[in-house]
């Protein structure tokens, strides 16, 4: 195969790594054992950082971008796979150590790969990308610690109505639990509440430093902000109770003390969708295909051409964007 694809490809400029798209054949892509036709990819608050350059993301230049694919495998020197094969692949170090998602073909490395889910086809499940996947992973570890209970108490979700909220929520609701949505823009209050909050708190009333032992309020949550918002909420949280922490939109700096965790036996539990293992992907997908309403999905979701990718990126960045991002990487 000798055909010529546009790719986003992130390289240094003036010293800086920036994104650009850049014309590549199936001969400049990395010796990995499957080659994959890729239908969709997705738009994460990581991409945007490594495409617009305002992050650090890739590892090794040039790089191409894109954390997240869903499609079809077209070569494969692998037993497990055939071609034909419908397949997914969220994180393992695309766009930071390996090239990644946008563009039309790339090479991967066969345990990289999951089926793709029944319940779901390849734009759907782009739709739920590593965003999505990784809230998932939250719930999961969420019920396995067992401090939250359907119809009792509340569970906080931060950044609400970011890529991972938004499923964090739904997932959620679908459960039976009780969820507070914590985002700065009210006007995403009856989007949030379609999607399954029963109660809303200002993300300023959680991101201002307050004292390190507060009362007592969240019987679980999903962070995905960090920083004084993450400090705050452990301080807040029903002792005995956990918050599963995957992201750093406000920051990684963590301004917190023990207390919450010696005096109230508050757990924090962090949340690593990278490399995570084969079982808790499936885990983390069968709970997608068991819960994720479709309709909700499809109202969290927007489909982009791969051409719209630098403004885009500019976007997710200053929290421009609203749920989640499909990708065509055709378009």
């Amino acid at each position: 195969m000798t055909e010529t694809f546009t790719a986003m490809v992130i390289d240094t400029v003036d010293g800086k790594p920036k994104g650009a798209f850049r014309q590549l054949s199936i001969a400049d892509l990395p010796d990995n054992d499957v080659l994959v036709e890729i239908a969709y990819s997705t738009l994460n608050y990581k991409d945007g950082l490594a495409i617009s350059g305002k992050g650090r993301i890739a590892r090794r230049m040039p790089m191409v971008g894109g954390i997240d694919l869903s499609g079809t495998v077209i070569e494969s020197r692998s037993l497990e796979w055939k071609p034909g094969d419908k397949v997914v692949l969220n994180g393992w170090g695309l766009s930071e150590t390996e090239w990644g998602a946008y563009g039309r073909y790339q090479r991967v490395k066969s345990e990289w790969l999951i089926p793709l889910p029944e319940a779901f086809s390849l734009e759907q499940a782009m739709a739920i990308g590593t965003a999505g996947y990784t809230a998932a992973l939250c719930v999961d570890a969420l019920e396995k610690w067992g401090s939250i209970k359907p119809g009792e108490g509340e569970v906080l979700v931060t950044g609400a109505a970011g890529g991972v909220g938004s499923v964090a929520i739904a997932l959620l609701a679908a459960r039976g639990y009780n969820v507070t949505a914590s985002t700065g823009r009210p006007e995403t209050h009856d989007y949030l509440a379609f999607l399954g909050a029963t109660t809303f708190i200002d993300r300023a009333m959680l991101a201002e430093k307050g004292g390190p032992l507060q009362r007592e309020r969240w019987t679980g949550g999903i962070d995905s902000v960090g920083s004084t918002t993450l400090a705050n909420t452990l301080s807040q949280t029903v002792h005995g109770c956990a918050i599963a922490c995957c992201g750093l939109a406000g920051g990684a700096d963590l301004p917190a003390t023990v207390l919450p965790h010696i005096l109230r036996a508050v757990t924090l539990i962090g949340i690593d969708s990278v490399i995570a293992t084969r079982q808790q992907r499936l885990s983390a997908w069968a709970r997608l295909a068991r819960d994720m309403d479709k309709g909700k999905l499809d109202s969290m979701t927007t489909l982009e051409p791969m051409s719209k990718l630098p403004q885009l990126a500019e976007d997710i960045v200053a929290g421009k964007i609203r749920g989640r991002a499909v990708i065509d990487v055709n378009g």
